[in-house]
């Protein structure tokens, strides 16, 4: 297991926030288990003037004693300084400390005034320091409130803003043996994403059969639980979150369809889908070619595969995995898998496709759909040209009536070249399993087809 993975421009813009000689205000914000507080210990892992305090749900008196218990093991002088907010940061700042006040929505929750303490010190006090105050904190809502919206306190001040998503997929197929073949590295991205968490339980020694057997089927297993731990601490009412959750895993992707499901006013339902985008839980997907504040067709989607995967195949299920004990994976997961893992496969390749197109400059990539109508990979370019693929995760070769089946799609696809230029298209067929020979045969005789296995989209996103 790596010691720690990626984040290499986060890394490099906090050290030069380190390394100013202005005072310095970083604000780190992310769902939880995104690893924001590894990414602060490791940028700091060779600092001797840093304090990192990582707060807890306790009295607003006791987390400004273990504060101070904390800070006094860099700087003992600490303990000679009155007891309040207000005077303990201005003594670090004076010594140009770097100060971390990790989970910092747990400090606000039991001191709200702790906001405008900080926006006092940047604005009147700091003018001859150069400390840094890095605030990390994985509630979103509570730091847009102290730090991000423009009526919070700290709007304005921060010198670095960083939104900590999940790892990309070269990324996190980093935890992972060399061994692993490029579709068993698609299968675990479509189950366990790229969060550090979830990827540092997975056992290299394992089967992805048996990773999933034992850290999410087993009624023990360390993330058997997971989404519902996370969604409890970051939501009031998490019945009708996980209602919506379900509803767009179980393939209710419309509006009308998850309100139709879960019995949500659908008027109502805005400010909880809101809410899941905020959390980067779900986003609104559109087809390629429209704007999302303007077209009636979106869909909702989950966008971590973790908690895709478990509200799919977990949630809900109460001792059905328990029943089956250690065969639960092979009976009741196994034979859904690739086709639950295609779309994740169809991300991926939209991802892969700047690399496997470099004559095109490509402007925007997707899916499309219209009524009966989609198209599983779209480029649009600068050109005239316009890129679409049909994909397949299939354990079967691919067939041409995938072929016949995208250009009947594509004719339906409205999108005109920039000057209203008369448009080419370029299809390409991406495959799990590889090609018919009819297909095979079609790619050589057409010079407007290209035909793309899974190891193929595995090596461009790792360039």
């Amino acid at each position: 297991m790596p010691d720690f993975i990626n984040r290499t421009e986060e890394l490099s813009r906090l050290h030069d926030l380190y390394d100013s000689d202005e005072p310095e205000l970083a604000v780190i914000f992310g769902r939880r288990r995104l690893g924001k507080t590894e990414l602060v210990k490791h940028s700091l892992r060779e600092a001797d003037d840093a304090v990192i305090y990582q707060a807890k749900q306790k009295t607003a008196d006791l987390q400004l004693r273990q504060f101070i218990e904390v800070a006094a093991e860099t700087y003992p002088g600490i303990t000679r300084i009155r007891e309040d907010w207000e005077a303990i940061l201005g003594y670090l700042a004076d010594q140009d400390a770097v100060i971390v006040l990790d989970e910092f929505p747990y400090l606000v929750e039991q001191d709200q005034s702790l906001p405008s303490v900080l926006q006092a010190m940047f604005d009147h006090e700091l003018d001859d320091s150069a400390a840094t105050i890095v605030l990390v904190g994985s509630s979103i809502s509570m730091m847009e409130e102290a730090a991000l919206l423009g009526n919070s306190p700290l709007y304005g001040r921060s010198s670095l803003k960083l939104d900590i998503r999940q790892l990309s997929f070269d990324a996190a197929m980093e935890f992972f043996p060399k061994g692993y073949t490029a579709a068993q590295q698609v299968l675990t991205w479509g189950v366990f994403g790229g969060v550090p968490y979830y990827l540092e339980e997975v056992s290299s020694d394992a089967s992805l059969g048996e990773n999933i057997q034992q850290t999410i089927l087993s009624r023990h297993g360390s993330l058997r639980n997971e989404p519902d731990y996370v969604l409890r601490m970051e939501l009031t009412e998490p019945t009708r979150y996980f209602s919506i959750l379900e509803a767009i895993a179980g393939g209710n992707t419309g509006r009308n369809e998850i309100a139709g499901t879960t019995g949500i006013d659908y008027n109502q339902l805005s400010k909880y889908l809101q809410r899941l985008s905020r959390l980067r839980l779900v986003d609104q997907h559109v087809p390629v070619t429209e704007r999302k504040e303007r077209t009636k067709r979106s869909r909702y989607r989950i966008r971590d595969p973790f908690f895709r995967f478990w509200f799919h195949f977990v949630y809900g299920t109460g001792d059905r995995y328990d029943e089956f004990g250690d065969e639960a994976y092979e009976v009741l997961v196994e034979p859904e898998l690739p086709d639950f893992v295609s779309h994740s496969f169809e991300e991926l390749c939209c991802s892969a496709l700047r690399t496997l197109y470099p004559e095109y400059t490509i402007t925007d990539t997707g899916q499309w759909w219209y009524g009966e109508h989609e198209v599983d990979v779209v480029g649009l370019t600068t050109g005239d040209t316009l890129l679409a693929g049909e994909c397949k995760f299939q354990r079967s070769p691919l067939g041409y009536d995938a072929l016949s089946k995208l250009e009947a799609h594509v004719e339906e696809l409205r999108w005109t070249p920039d000057g209203g230029r008369e448009r080419t298209e370029e299809y390409a067929l991406f495959s799990r399993s590889g090609f018919k020979a009819s297909v095979e045969e079609a790619a050589e005789e057409r010079e407007n087809l290209r035909l793309f296995t899974v190891e193929d989209i595995v090596e461009a996103l790792n360039r």
